[in-house]
């Protein structure tokens, strides 16, 4: 078996632009997009809102960005943002929309599969009392990251937007992940997004881009985001040069979603196969498999610095915890070839 070339399962993050990309981004038509004069961008943006149903878009440096000029353009200062405790938006993304919005968070317990629920949200709405920040935001994930790709169903949305905008609170959907959710389902992405008042999608993950988001809503919202993007740095020139990226990332890269989630049920099998190892089957519904390692003796870090040396990269998520992620740059044949490298490592009884 040649493990001279790595399998990296870090994320879906590292993956390459192909070459229609490159050959799109290098023959792009261009101008500024702080004047809002760059024609790609202006077309990206179109295309995303009609795809995600909502009346406008914005194109972002990154889904961190994204987030957070959302929740800027949502909550005034000192308002406080709802999410799961284990929430991207809460655990990696350098708390900032508390230092630069202004805007604490009330983090809620999640279920094992990184979902809350509506009785959970109508108890962290705050009530009329000068001890309380105001609540002025629900933020809601998914896929659900550090659950493992958990998927969330346009019902299950429903049900905690409706509590939130029955007290006239709007919800935001960190949908970084949002069409492997919805290739899951096999639904249109914009049922996902119906219900809540923006939403904001990664290119750069699962659908192959090499930089950049789109942030939705309506008009009015997307106007306001637009200025806290400029505020925060993220007023790009000419940057149609990424968005042709963009462009097909956001119409062909759904197509072949179904092949990362394959390879990852395929991936999370053998791994629960193997002694010393558990993964939770239940989580693993999009492109990621969790696995506990401690029955093999291993923390999270020593496990993940074992396998690098047989060629595979992963990343540790917790002391005794390791995250896969399949992606357009890894195939059949490499996790079949990754299943055999830490069969043959792990200690077995």
């Amino acid at each position: 078996m040649d493990t001279a070339r790595k399998i990296d399962f870090r994320s879906d993050t590292v993956t390459k632009p192909s070459t229609e990309m490159r050959k799109a981004m290098a023959d792009a038509e261009v101008g500024d997009d702080v004047y809002g004069e760059d024609p790609t961008v202006n077309k990206l943006e179109s295309v995303a809102a009609e795809l995600l149903g909502k009346e406008s878009a914005l194109f972002v440096p990154s889904g961190t960005m994204g987030n957070l000029i959302a929740i800027m353009s949502h909550c005034a200062r000192g308002q406080e943002v709802i999410l799961g405790h284990e929430a991207h938006t809460f655990f990696y993304e350098v708390g900032g929309a508390s230092c630069l919005g202004g805007v604490p968070y009330h983090t809620i317990q999640e279920d094992e599969l990184g979902k809350l629920s509506p009785e959970q949200v109508l108890g962290a709405i705050r009530g009329a009392n000068v001890h309380f920040p105001v609540t002025g935001l629900l933020c809601l994930e998914n896929t659900h990251n550090r659950a493992g790709g958990t998927v969330y169903t346009p019902a299950e949305l429903k049900a905690l937007t409706d509590v939130v905008h029955s007290h006239n609170i709007p919800a935001h959907l960190d949908g970084a992940r949002l069409f492997n959710a919805a290739v899951a389902l096999g639904l249109p992405v914009k049922d996902l997004c119906a219900d809540v008042d923006s939403v904001q999608v990664c290119l750069s993950k699962g659908l192959g881009a090499p930089m950049g988001s789109m942030l939705a809503g309506t008009k009015e919202f997307i106007a306001k985001a637009r200025r806290y993007r400029k505020m925060v740095g993220g007023g790009m020139r000419q940057a149609g040069v990424p968005a042709a990226a963009g462009l097909i990332a956001i119409t062909e890269g759904p197509k072949r979603l179904h092949i990362d989630h394959e390879n990852c049920k395929a991936l999370a099998t053998g791994l629960s196969e193997i002694h010393g190892l558990e993964v939770n089957l239940k989580a693993v519904q999009t492109n990621m498999v969790y696995v506990d390692v401690k029955g093999a003796g291993m923390t999270g870090a020593e496990f993940a610095a074992k396998v690098k040396e047989h060629g595979v990269l992963i990343n540790a998520t917790g002391p005794t915890n390791v995250r896969f992620v399949t992606h357009l740059d890894v195939n059949e044949k490499d996790v079949k070839d990754a299943i055999a490298i830490i069969e043959s490592i792990v200690p077995q009884k």
